[in-house]
């Protein structure tokens, strides 16, 4: 029965100190100062460090689709499955 009672006793003192460090933890993150405002930073970047990578090749059609599909299909069932325990 003792020992029913500290174990007890050491699980209130655990969450007694969860709830402390949770208290404390939210009381600083209120406190702090808030971050630089979105619109400063977004000024800040330029337009040249910034890469733009053009993509020139046209749209496949749906039948394109549909044969480059199954071609990888038939290369995924072609390979042997590699099992994992």
């Amino acid at each position: 029965m003792k020992t029913l009672k500290n174990a007890l006793n050491s699980m209130e003192l655990i969450f007694t100190v969860a709830v402390a460090v949770a208290c404390s933890a939210s009381y600083a993150s209120f406190m702090q100062t808030p971050a630089a405002d979105t619109a400063n930073t977004a000024q800040s970047a330029s337009a040249a460090a910034m890469p733009v990578v053009t993509i020139s090749a046209r749209r496949m059609t749906a039948e394109e689709k549909h044969i480059s599909l199954m071609q990888e299909r038939q290369a995924l069932l072609a390979r042997p499955a590699v099992h994992t325990l």
